[in-house]
């Protein structure tokens, strides 16, 4: 509970993901039929670029930081919706805030479409409550995520995105983490499922992935950015995403997005952008 992300906004892994977040969002919209997100380790919702704790890490400066010039058509046409974020954020032109993952749930969905927002840490809690909770959309928790997940799913809705993004600071996170999605999807099969997870030492990411892959649930994607060489003491080389039960077209697109964000934010010949099924669809 003392993990905050301030000092971590905007970095390689938040670009990743937020990018992901926005294209499955924008999949799930194509259909007139209300949908749920679930944002089990939300933060604050909005983040200072020019604030002390961003100021401290400067992790910004290699993910964010990177993205203003365009990139090639293709992906600039899928990168629209994470532009719209960032600039509805930034009005005056510039960068000097981020959004966190609420905020880019909060500017994107519907108003048909409901999002339960959940942090546990009671400082940012109360500022992500203060933020959000006068949006009529929104439902504001301050509970253990698996304990969101056991209370909410499956939604009214039986569509949505569960987004669980904890910071692997517990020593037992990744048995939590492979915990709760195999409770989430047993309580809710057909929803979707986004897991970030680090690439850090010499095999944390392989063996996490190889956890997943184990669970056996048809369907499992893993999307992957290294942006550096990964060894032990070295700190965040990159970050994946486990997307179980991914919209349909979603494989094609960050096969387009993720060697575009390696080779953007990547350092030197590091860059690597992977995308490949842990385990396929059915049929």
């Amino acid at each position: 509970m003392n993990y905050r992300h301030a000092f971590h906004a905007g970095n390689h892994g938040d670009v990743l993901k937020h990018i992901v977040m926005t294209r499955i969002i924008e999949h799930l919209k194509r259909k007139d039929k209300p949908f749920r997100v679930f944002d089990a380790h939300a933060g604050i919702g909005v983040y200072a670029l020019d604030g002390v704790e961003a100021g401290k890490t400067r992790e910004w400066e290699g993910g964010v930081a990177k993205m203003p010039a365009a990139f090639a058509p293709d992906v600039e046409a899928l990168l629209t919706p994470y532009r719209g974020v960032i600039a509805r954020l930034n009005p005056d032109g510039g960068l000097t805030r981020c959004p966190g993952s609420p905020e880019v749930i909060a500017q994107l969905l519907r108003p048909q479409d409901r999002f339960t927002l959940n942090e546990l840490h009671p400082d940012d809690y109360a500022t992500m409550k203060e933020r959000y909770c006068n949006d009529l959309r929104a439902s504001i928790a301050g509970i253990d995520a698996t304990v969101l997940m056991k209370a909410n799913l499956p939604p009214p809705e039986r569509r949505g995105l569960i987004l669980i993004d904890p910071s692997y600071e517990v020593k037992n996170e990744k048995e939590l983490v492979l915990e709760a999605l195999r409770f989430g999807h047993r309580r809710f099969a057909s929803g979707i499922f986004l897991i970030w997870y680090p690439v850090k030492g010499t095999d944390y990411a392989e063996k996490i992935c190889e956890a997943f892959q184990a669970l056996e649930i048809p369907a499992t994607m893993k999307v992957e950015l290294r942006v550096r060489e990964s060894f032990d003491g070295g700190g965040l080389a990159g970050s994946g995403l486990i997307v179980v039960n991914p919209p349909f077209g979603l494989e094609d697109e960050l096969k387009i997005i993720a060697p575009a964000l390696a080779e953007r934010l990547g350092i030197g010949t590091w860059g690597k952008g992977v995308v490949e099924w842990l385990a396929p669809p059915k049929g």
